[in-house]
C-alpha cells in the first residue's frame, strides 16, 4: 500500500479537529511540526543504523543541524 503522507498528515488534522469537537487551538503549524519531528528522527535513525552522517544525508540536514535536532529530543 503506498499512501502519500500528506494523506496521513491530513486524516490527523482533521481527527485533531473534530476530537477538538469546536474548542478552539493554537499554535496549531508548531504543535504539528514538534509531533511529527521526533518520529521521523527515530524512524531515520533506525533506518540507518543510528549512523548520523546516513541519517542527515536522508533527511537533507547537515550533520550539525541534525545532532542539534538529536539532542533537543533526546534521541542521543
Amino acid at each position: 500500500m503506498n499512501v502519500p503522507i500528506s494523506t496521513s498528515v491530513e486524516q490527523n488534522v482533521r481527527n485533531y479537529f473534530e476530537v477538538l469537537d469546536g474548542e478552539s487551538t493554537t499554535d496549531l503549524y508548531e504543535l504539528i511540526l514538534s509531533q511529527m519531528e521526533r518520529p521521523l528522527l527515530q524512524v531515520v535513525l533506525e533506518q540507518t543504523n543510528g549512523n548520523q552522517s546516513k541519517s542527515a544525508k536522508i533527511l537533507g540536514l547537515n550533520r550539525g543541524t541534525l545532532r542539534k535536532k538529536l539532542q533537543q529530543y533526546d534521541l542521543l
